[in-house]
């Protein structure tokens, strides 16, 4: 990165591969019962720590700022809802609802300074506005789109890794149709996108603390001054954020379900692939960021991701049917490629 030419090169290149890996990386999921979610999330979030754990050992282990784990806690608690969306609205719709507010979210708290951080400044305020109010546009196209989930999968993909308890013959606590098998197709729609929106928020929120310690170690009075100044420098300490509160969660589960885990061996290896994918899309938006600011880079690769995923929803998983909502995903892919286009164009 030796001029601003290469860095905006660069800065985009790593937003074209987060965006490609960010649509496909529950992909390998679809085809295994995942039961409520609460094991497969972990198995996720360990496959992403240990590629946290590679990164660092590439970059010499920069300082470990404990406050950027926080972003990593927020997103965890964003992603617990992800197999209940999935199961409720889709792959594709609920990757587009989330990136939607994932990045209206993230542009406005690095835009305006929200929270502590220093408001981002660009050379064509005009256009990136624009390209935020796209964002918010494409979103409410999406609520209109209906897809069509299955709400059972082949006996040979959910057997439970665990099927009774070892001492107590009584059934297990969550044996049966999964909770949100039980919801009627009215509430599993509101249910899943309203869990969509909860989780874009609080995806958006996830590099407010790294931005925080940026912002402030160029000031002599705070305890962050001198921090790196480079993102990159902060994923092992935001991923280990994820796998502490994944594990958290789980045990909390695993409490609630008295010692009985719904466990699926089946989902352990798609699982894993899902959450290094993610890890590797991640590493690229922290190189974006770096590269084109955040103001930039959030509204780009939150929207991208969904064009993606909408594809795996149409052409393999068969999700989005008929002519109406193939004509609204045309329509919100449209805004969202105009989003993109203005929000990268503000910055040059």
């Amino acid at each position: 990165m030796g001029n601003n030419g290469t860095d905006l090169d660069v800065g985009y290149f790593s937003s074209f591969i987060a965006i490609l890996l960010f649509g496909s990386n529950f992909a390998p999921l679809k085809r295994y019962d995942t039961g409520d979610g609460m094991f497969l999330q972990w198995v996720l979030c360990a496959a992403i720590w240990l590629v946290a754990l590679v990164v660092n050992l590439i970059l010499h282990c920069p300082r470990f700022w404990s406050f950027a784990m926080l972003g990593g806690c927020i997103w965890a608690t964003g992603n617990v809802a992800v197999v209940p969306i999935i199961k409720t609205i889709g792959l594709g719709l609920g990757i587009l609802i989330w990136g939607s507010f994932n990045a209206l979210t993230g542009w406005a708290s690095s835009r305006f300074g929200w929270f502590g951080v220093d408001a981002e400044e660009v050379s064509k305020p005009v256009l990136n506005y624009v390209g935020a109010g796209l964002s918010v546009i494409s979103a409410f196209i999406f609520l209109f789109i209906k897809s069509e989930i299955p709400r059972n999968t082949p006996a040979t993909e959910t057997t439970p890794l665990m099927t009774e308890h070892a001492i107590d013959p009584a059934p297990e606590p969550g044996s049966g149709p999964a909770w949100v098998d039980r919801l009627s197709a009215a509430h599993r729609r509101l249910l899943g996108c309203s869990l969509a929106v909860a989780s874009g928020t609080l995806y958006g929120s996830t590099f407010v603390p790294i931005i925080y310690i940026k912002d402030h170690s160029r000031r002599n009075d705070s305890v962050y001054a001198g921090a790196s100044q480079y993102d990159l420098d902060y994923v092992f300490a935001h991923f280990s954020g994820i796998f502490l509160t994944s594990t958290v969660y789980f045990l909390v589960y695993c409490i609630a379900m008295k010692n009985s885990p719904k466990l699926y061996p089946g989902a352990v290896l798609p699982g894993f692939l899902s959450g290094v994918l993610w890890a590797i899309a991640t590493c690229c938006w922290f190189i974006a960021n770096h590269s084109l600011s955040a103001v930039v880079s959030f509204p780009i690769i939150t929207a991208g991701p969904g064009f993606i995923a909408a594809l795996w929803g149409v052409f393999i998983f068969k999700e989005i049917r008929g002519l109406r909502n193939y004509f609204l995903l045309v329509l919100a892919f449209c805004v969202i490629l105009a989003g993109a286009l203005c929000t990268a164009f503000s910055k040059v």
